[in-house]
């Protein structure tokens, strides 16, 4: 049996630990979410009433690797990790934030989910049950053509990702540390601020590379001042030092 999933809960009570839906009604939601943003408003009205919206903890378990992928699920607040169970330990396969689906290829494949997502922040998840919207889209074909327009704009945002991916471990960190620059960073007068821990493993993680040259680079580029690590996060001082430096590499 999987571990049991904590840290969902009512808005209306804050205490309790059961899932519940959050809100009545989704529609609200869908437009920190691409996919449903290329939908016409009378066509958003009809899904909204299909999905679910709710909130997790930090640290709760939003699905587990395993369970049966029923729903449809997109972050619409706060940072998810996919995390795979791998000697003992467990390796981070993405971070995911606002707009972004997780679990969508096992739920369009009718699979159990092959990792389990996790919480970063406490955070709110939009979730259409997968038959349903698959009904909706049969009644409703003109829907279809939408939809695609919304999925082809995320295969370019993965197929910028996996390039992220080649190219020497520095290259591979530093395209890491912009990414996340781009999609969570906040400007200060310090540079460009990360919000967002991570540890040494989880950058070598996703970076695709070890332990020990995550720590060598952090540590090198933390001494030229080119990223510092701080407890809570991250400061890039100079981003075009920083992309001057990979594009060297």
């Amino acid at each position: 049996m999987g571990r049991r999933r904590i840290g969902a809960y009512d808005a209306d009570q804050p205490g309790s630990k059961i899932l519940a839906q959050v809100a009545p009604s989704a529609l609200p939601h869908f437009t920190a979410v691409p996919l449903f943003q290329c939908l016409a408003p009378s066509e958003q009205a009809l899904l909204a009433p299909l999905c679910r919206v709710r909130v997790y903890d930090k640290g709760a378990t939003i699905f587990e690797e395993g369970d049966q992928a029923a729903d449809l699920s997109f972050v619409v607040l706060g940072r998810v990790k996919i995390v795979k169970a791998a000697q003992g330990r467990d390796v981070i396969l993405g971070l995911f934030g606002p707009g972004e689906p997780i679990g969508a290829v096992a739920t369009f494949e009718e699979r159990a989910y092959p990792a389990t997502a996790v919480a970063l922040e406490p955070s709110t998840i939009l979730q259409v049950p997968e038959r349903e919207l698959f009904g909706v889209i049969e009644a409703h074909p003109e829907i279809t053509r939408r939809l695609l327009q919304g999925l082809m704009l995320r295969q370019i945002e993965i197929t910028s990702r996996l390039a992220d991916l080649t190219g020497p471990v520095e290259y591979r960190i530093g395209r890491l540390f912009l990414t996340l620059g781009g999609r969570v960073g906040k400007r200060t007068e310090a540079g460009l601020d990360i919000p967002l821990a991570l540890s040494r493993q989880e950058i070598a993680d996703l970076a695709a590379t070890t332990i020990e040259t995550a720590i060598r680079v952090m540590s090198r580029w933390g001494k030229e001042g080119l990223v510092l690590t701080r407890a809570d996060g991250f400061t890039i001082p100079d981003v075009a030092a920083l992309e001057r430096r990979i594009a060297e590499i």
